[in-house]
């Protein structure tokens, strides 16, 4: 069993060089073991060997090219096998990287994610201090960063075109990059470095201090942008604790400094917070949830809907399904999803993997908008202020429920719940974030299936419809494992 051992730099160009021998010689994935480095390697493996390069072209999508030079930097010491497997299928399969229900590439694809947040993360948390005098010919500075993967060459150019005129270092157990004169090159990694402390973490930290909104806090949404592993690093992350403890005493001071308002303007809003259709918490309970969204009076749409509908669902659900708003069907019923797009997604999403029992049901919006045309009414897409005005209940819903995915389908979900319905099939299939950091899973809404005229064209977009609801089954899972 041949064994690839790459090099610590360079890995994607060493693992595409190699990955395309093995492919010319034909050598299937189960029979050939990766390293990295000093990386173990199997006890039955041949010692490593280099691979000659392909005599002839072996052409692979753009696509894949793109996808391997991002997934080598993953931690995985699996990453180099699930890569040459995905390889090896395109031989045969040409449409495979279209596929996205396919678990190969799913995997893929998460490991290409993680990097991208690993790389953003390292550019936006890496601090420097100056090591050298401050009045030298090209300041010298260094900083320790821990990646969660391995990160640190491919990132290291932005640091390089960002401080081109300083000298630095930035060490990582894994490697460390040194910018010279201009020139970047790589070393060993080593244990983290005594740099000390220099003048500009005060002035960074009362900066930092300074621009702390305590009456916007949300705790959850920084941790997820500012995992606590980086903290340590931070000099600003020492006041974090002293302003959360101190958050809701200074908004409250704020809000008690404020200017007073005329008392025409001020008894207006006093009057529209004492409206039944605002309340402050959220309840506790679906059911009281659902009876207060029956008597929301937030924007018009109440005036001529039948009855809102709420969500439906168990309190526990790992999987939230947004639509966009109510049809006639479920205005009357006063359920969500029991319409024509409600049968159909029911249909695929069993097809899927998915079950609607365990998953928590509801829209963006609603109540029903329509246009009465004789004996019907015709459906009409909400606007912009009135997905706002619904988006209190759906933000409630998702306080309640606590998913950990929510399946977006649709432009005005998509709005919903991101704050952009802009090009919502060119998103779709990918994953985003509420403001409080839930993952979104984005598609399209079935309605959008049944009103398209061309049947050809339908069963197309059924069958992406039906992969993306795949591949959102199978991110769940990677989320209920993690």
């Amino acid at each position: 069993m041949p064994h690839i051992a790459l090099p610590r730099t360079e890995t994607d160009t060493a693992w595409r060089a190699a990955a395309r021998g093995l492919l010319a010689r034909g050598v299937p994935p189960e029979e050939v073991t990766w390293s990295r480095g000093n990386a173990a390697q199997d006890l039955f493996a041949t010692p490593p060997e280099a691979v000659a390069p392909a005599r002839s072209t072996i052409k692979v999508p753009r696509d894949f090219v793109d996808l391997a030079k991002t997934v080598v930097w993953h931690s995985d010491p699996e990453r180099f096998a699930r890569l040459y497997a995905v390889l090896w299928r395109l031989r045969h399969e040409k449409r495979l990287m279209e596929d996205r229900g396919d678990a190969g590439l799913a995997k893929l694809r998460a490991m290409e994610k993680a990097v991208r947040r690993d790389r953003h993360k390292m550019t936006a948390f890496v601090r420097f201090r100056e090591i050298g005098a401050p009045d030298a010919a090209r300041r010298r500075f260094a900083a320790w960063f821990e990646p969660t993967h391995y990160t640190l060459e491919p990132t290291a150019p932005f640091f390089a075109r960002r401080f081109a005129d300083m000298d630095w270092m930035i060490a990582t157990p894994d490697l460390t990059a040194v910018f010279e004169d201009g020139k970047l090159g790589f070393a060993d990694g080593q244990p983290r470095p005594d740099i000390p402390e220099d003048a500009t973490e005060e002035l960074w930290g009362t900066y930092f201090r300074n621009i702390f909104n305590p009456a916007r806090l949300k705790v959850g949404a920084m941790t997820s942008e500012m995992p606590k592993k980086y903290w340590k690093n931070l000099p600003e992350a020492r006041h974090i604790p002293e302003m959360i403890a101190s958050a809701e005493s200074r908004a409250r001071a704020m809000q008690d400094a404020a200017p007073t308002l005329p008392p025409l303007r001020a008894a207006k809003i006093t009057e529209r917070l004492a409206a039944p259709d605002v309340r402050r918490p959220v309840a506790d309970d679906l059911d009281q949830l659902s009876a207060d969204e029956n008597a929301c009076t937030r924007c018009p749409l109440f005036e001529n809907a039948t009855q809102a509908v709420p969500g439906i669902g168990p309190r526990d659900a790992d999987l939230m399904v947004v639509g966009e708003q109510p049809g006639d069907q479920e205005d009357l019923a006063g359920r969500p999803f029991v319409g024509p797009a409600g049968q159909m997604f029911d249909r695929i999403a069993k097809e899927s993997g998915i079950d609607r029992a365990q998953a928590f049901v509801t829209n963006a919006v609603k109540h029903f908008k329509f246009t009465p045309r004789g004996k019907r009414r015709i459906h009409q897409n909400p606007s912009t202020s009135e997905i706002k005005a619904c988006r209190f209940w759906v933000q409630s819903e998702i306080a309640l429920v606590r998913p950990k995915l929510i399946l977006s389908m649709g432009g005005t979900a998509a709005e919903s719940l991101t704050g952009s319905r802009k090009g919502i099939l060119a998103r779709r299939g990918t994953i985003e974030a509420t403001e409080d950091g839930v993952p979104v899973f984005l598609t399209v809404h079935p309605s959008y299936l049944l009103r398209l005229p061309d049947p050809a064209l339908r069963d197309e977009e059924t069958d992406k419809f039906r992969a993306d609801l795949r591949a959102a089954q199978a991110h769940l899972e990677e989320l209920r494992a993690a």
